[in-house]
């Protein structure tokens, strides 16, 4: 059974940073498509980043691309989501995902349904 974990969400202030963790079991992040995505509060959930398993490059919404930083530890089994310069619409609850697919062309990654394990999602919330 897959299971996921986030956690180091929290209160930070505009142009803080803060780095997400995701721990994972029942799969292996090295051969595994991992993701981040965020829902903010009566918005959908939306894509924030993507690691794919291929070793393709990494891949960023345009709103966080050049703020955000995803990344894996293969030895930890753990994806990290190190979070620059934030601002109040980086508002959201964050959650890590993980792809039941493999050999997929990155345009995919943006997409939920190609996801088939998700955690339970951690608050963070910026503040000026």
């Amino acid at each position: 059974q897959v299971q996921l974990v986030e956690s180091g969400g929290g209160l930070v202030q505009v142009g803080d940073s803060l780095r997400l963790s995701c721990a994972v079991s029942g799969r292996t992040v090295s051969t595994t498509g991992m993701g981040w995505f965020r829902q903010a509060p009566g918005k959908e959930r939306e894509f924030v980043a993507a690691l794919p398993s291929s070793g393709a490059s990494r891949i960023y919404a345009n709103s966080v691309a050049g703020r955000f930083i995803i990344s894996r530890d293969n030895a930890a089994n753990m994806v990290w989501l190190q979070m620059n310069s934030l601002k109040r619409e980086d508002t959201a609850v964050y959650y890590c995902a993980a792809s039941g697919s493999r050999g997929l062309t990155p345009n995919l990654y943006y997409r939920r349904d190609v996801y088939n394990a998700w955690g339970q999602g951690t608050q963070v919330t910026v503040s000026s």
